[in-house]
């Protein structure tokens, strides 16, 4: 079985139009490209963008549009807040299923961080390690409502596993869809996000953890630097995407593969590379 191969739009977001990147990402080989909700610093309606995407993924023969962050924001104490995000999302999604063929879209419940001034950029500290019991239950709330929305118009939706969110790691995650209980939203497995982690479960135990949750997956690599980590190429770095998509192929998985290029530089030829790599290494393992 062959599967979806997304370009993230990160390849070309350096001035880049929509027609330019369907284009673009149909001719190297992608099927589909995961869009932002909206463009940043675009003077244009949500209608008018969705309906330049759906022109130029029709005019170049673009298979997939999916859309990502932002999010919808939950994590805010006060419920008149959150009850305006959900209805921005569910406008987002109505207007989007009504002009494209949506599969399932990259979601994210609201950025946590914690209270501790002393907490720094450690990973650990936010999201999941910051969140109580009122934070699950509001991101719960507003996700079930948007489930509903989902089932309606014929899509899933995936939290993507992020720092700095409550579904930061495979077990919270897991936490939070039990809680949501619906099965039109479940996963998007970041293992790239994971490794900036102290410590994180492996691969082979992630995608047990997440079972049938798993909707999609996005595919980025880094290397340690001093404290921090630099990214690079797909098949440049220290996660071993062979093994990953091994993994991915014994449980079954059948989503899309999302590719993200989360480096500076000249992004269009990374797209170039990282596909090719990808291909590489599906047809090594007869998952073509």
């Amino acid at each position: 079985m062959s599967l979806p191969i997304i370009m993230h739009v990160n390849y070309c977001e350096q001035g880049q139009t929509i027609p330019e990147m369907c284009r673009k990402a149909v001719g190297w080989g992608y099927d589909g490209i995961e869009f932002r909700r909206h463009r940043r610093g675009e003077a244009e309606t949500q209608e008018q963008y969705l309906d330049t995407i759906a022109a130029a993924a029709e005019a170049s023969g673009l298979k997939h549009v999916l859309f990502g962050g932002p999010g919808v924001e939950l994590m805010q104490e006060d419920a008149g807040i959150r009850r305006a995000q959900v209805e921005e999302g569910t406008k987002f999604y109505r207007l989007a299923g009504d002009r494209l063929d949506l599969t399932v879209c990259n979601i994210m419940a609201g950025t946590l961080r914690s209270s501790d001034p002393n907490a720094g950029s450690a990973h650990h500290l936010h999201g999941s390690g910051a969140a109580s019991a009122h934070h699950y239950e509001w991101a719960a709330e507003g996700f079930r409502e948007l489930g509903a929305v989902a089932e309606e118009i014929g899509f899933r939706l995936a939290f993507e596993i992020h720092m700095g969110y409550v579904h930061d790691l495979p077990a919270p995650t897991m936490k939070l869809l039990d809680m949501i209980g619906s099965p039109f939203v479940g996963a998007n497995l970041d293992y790239g996000n994971m490794v900036y982690f102290p410590s994180c479960p492996s691969i082979g135990e992630t995608v047990s953890t997440l079972g049938e949750k798993l909707f999609m997956v996005h595919l980025k690599n880094s290397m340690p630097a001093g404290d921090g980590r630099n990214a690079v190429g797909l098949g440049d770095g220290m996660i071993n995407h062979r093994e990953y998509l091994l993994a991915l192929k014994r449980a079954g998985f059948s989503g899309p593969l999302c590719i993200e290029a989360p480096r500076p530089g000249d992004r269009e030829w990374f797209a170039q590379q990282d596909v090719a790599y990808l291909k590489s290494v599906l047809k090594d393992l007869a998952w073509t």
